[in-house]
C-alpha cells in the first residue's frame, strides 16, 4: 500500500516541528511506514529529495519558488503541486490541517483511482462557519484579512469533508458533531513517541507551566488574569507572543517576580520543563486534542484547563480539572494542586493505552487504511 502526504512536515519527521498538526502528520507517516507501507511526502520546503530513517521518501517540488511572486501561486505552485501529487499514483492521499490546496490531493486521488483521507486537527474543523468566525477569524492576529484569505478554505473544506473516502477524528466529541451532519468518521487518537523523551529521577515539580502561541485566540489574556490573582504560585511560560494581546500581556508579565518567560524552545527542552512542573495550565477556548496535554500526562502531571476537555478525557480519566470558563475555580485548583506518584502512574497508564506509537497502535492504524483500500 502506498500512502502520500503533502505539506511542510519534513521538520516533524526529523524532530523539529513548529505545529501540532505537522507533528501528528509526521507521527502518522511513521506509523504507516513502520507497518510496512510505502510512504511518500511531497514537501514544498525541502531543497533535495531524501529518505528518513523510517524509510519515508520525501520529495521536493521542482521550481516551487520560480515565477512572479504576486501570481506564481496560480501560475506555478498549484499546477506543480498537483502534478507532483498525481505522479505518485498512491493508493491513499492523506491530508490534515484546513487548507484549500487539499482539493489538489483530492483530484489526484480521483485521477489515479486512489482513496482520499481527511484528518481533523481541531474541533473547529468539524464545526459550522459561525464558530470558526468567532474563535478563529475574529481573534486572528491578521484580523478580517484572515477571513478574506480563508474564503477558499470555507468553500472547499466542507466539500472535502463530505466527499472524502474516510474522515479521521481525534476524539468522540468531533465524531458526534460530524454524525449530526451525516458524515461518518473513525477515531484515531493523536500519537506520541516517547522513545526520545527526557527522563528525570528527581523532578523539581514547583512551577505551573503554560505552553503555546501567546495570543488572544489561545486565551493568553485570561491566563494573565489568573497569574495576577495567584501571587504565591510560580509560573513558566513557553512560547512566543504572536498578536497585539500576546505582546501586551507578555510585556506585563515580564515584571512579575513569580513568572519566568522562556520564549520559544526546542521540543526536547519543552519536555524537560514539563517534567519539572506541577501542572499544565490551558486557557484556550477551542482546540482539537492538544499534543501538549498528551505530553503533560506522559510526564505524569495533570492538566488544569479553563475550557478544553477533548472528548471529556480529563473528566473520564481523572487527569486534571476543567472549569468550563470559571476562572475562580481554576485559581482554586492551582492553589490546592499537589503532584503525586499515584496520579503520575494513572496518567502514564492512560497514555500507554491510547496514544503511544507502539506495535498495537501501528497495527490499529494500518488496519484502518487497509480496510479502506479493500472496500
Amino acid at each position: 500500500m502506498k500512502i502520500c502526504f503533502w505539506g511542510n512536515i519534513s521538520g516533524a519527521l526529523n524532530g523539529k516541528t513548529d505545529g501540532g498538526g505537522e507533528l501528528q502528520l509526521g507521527l502518522l507517516a511513521k506509523a504507516l511506514a513502520r507497518g510496512g507501507n510505502e510512504v511518500v511526502v511531497i514537501d514544498y520546503e525541502v531543497e533535495e529529495d531524501y529518505i528518513t530513517e523510517d524509510g519515508i521518501k520525501v520529495f521536493k517540488i521542482e521550481g516551487w519558488n520560480t515565477g512572479i511572486r504576486v501570481i506564481r501561486s496560480f501560475t506555478h505552485r498549484l499546477p506543480k503541486l498537483y502534478k507532483s501529487l498525481k505522479a505518485q499514483k498512491a493508493d491513499v492521499y492523506y491530508c490534515r490541517i484546513r487548507d484549500f490546496r487539499h482539493i489538489l490531493a483530492f483530484w489526484a486521488a480521483r485521477k489515479v483511482k486512489g482513496k482520499f483521507v481527511l484528518g481533523l486537527a481541531s474541533d473547529l474543523d468539524a464545526m459550522n462557519f459561525s464558530m470558526r468566525l468567532k474563535h478563529q477569524y475574529l481573534v486572528s492576529a491578521k484580523g478580517l484579512w484572515s477571513f478574506s484569505s480563508g474564503m477558499l478554505i470555507e468553500i472547499i473544506y466542507p466539500f472535502l469533508l463530505r466527499k472524502s473516502d474516510l474522515v479521521l477524528v481525534q476524539h468522540q466529541g468531533q465524531k458526534n458533531i460530524l454524525e449530526k451532519k451525516g458524515i461518518k468518521s473513525i477515531i484515531v487518537s493523536n500519537l506520541i513517541d516517547i522513545s526520545k523523551f527526557p527522563t528525570s529521577s528527581g523532578p523539581v515539580q514547583k512551577d505551573f507551566i503554560y505552553i503555546g502561541w501567546l495570543s488572544q485566540r489561545k486565551g493568553f489574556p485570561e491566563f494573565f488574569e489568573i497569574v495576577k490573582k495567584c501571587p504565591k504560585q510560580t509560573f513558566k511560560i513557553v512560547g512566543p507572543p504572536c498578536d497585539k494581546a500576546g505582546y501586551l500581556f507578555y510585556k506585563k508579565l515580564s515584571s512579575f517576580p513569580n513568572v519566568t518567560l522562556l520564549g520559544k524552545l526546542r521540543h526536547s527542552d519543552v519536555l524537560k520543563n514539563i517534567i519539572n512542573s506541577q501542572a499544565l495550565i490551558s486557557t484556550s477556548q477551542m482546540e482539537g486534542f492538544p499534543n501538549v496535554f498528551i505530553e503533560a500526562w506522559a510526564c505524569g502531571i495533570p492538566v488544569l484547563s479553563l475550557y478544553v476537555d477533548p472528548g471529556d478525557t480529563i473528566k473520564k480519566e481523572n487527569l486534571g480539572i476543567v472549569t468550563h470558563g470559571n476562572q475562580q475555580k481554576l485559581i482554586e485548583a492551582i492553589a490546592i494542586n499537589k503532584t503525586n506518584g499515584v496520579f503520575a502512574q494513572r496518567a502514564k497508564d492512560y497514555i500507554e493505552r491510547n496514544h503511544i506509537l507502539n506495535t498495537n497502535k501501528i497495527k490499529e492504524i494500518n488496519s484502518i487504511f487497509r480496510q479502506l483500500i479493500n472496500e
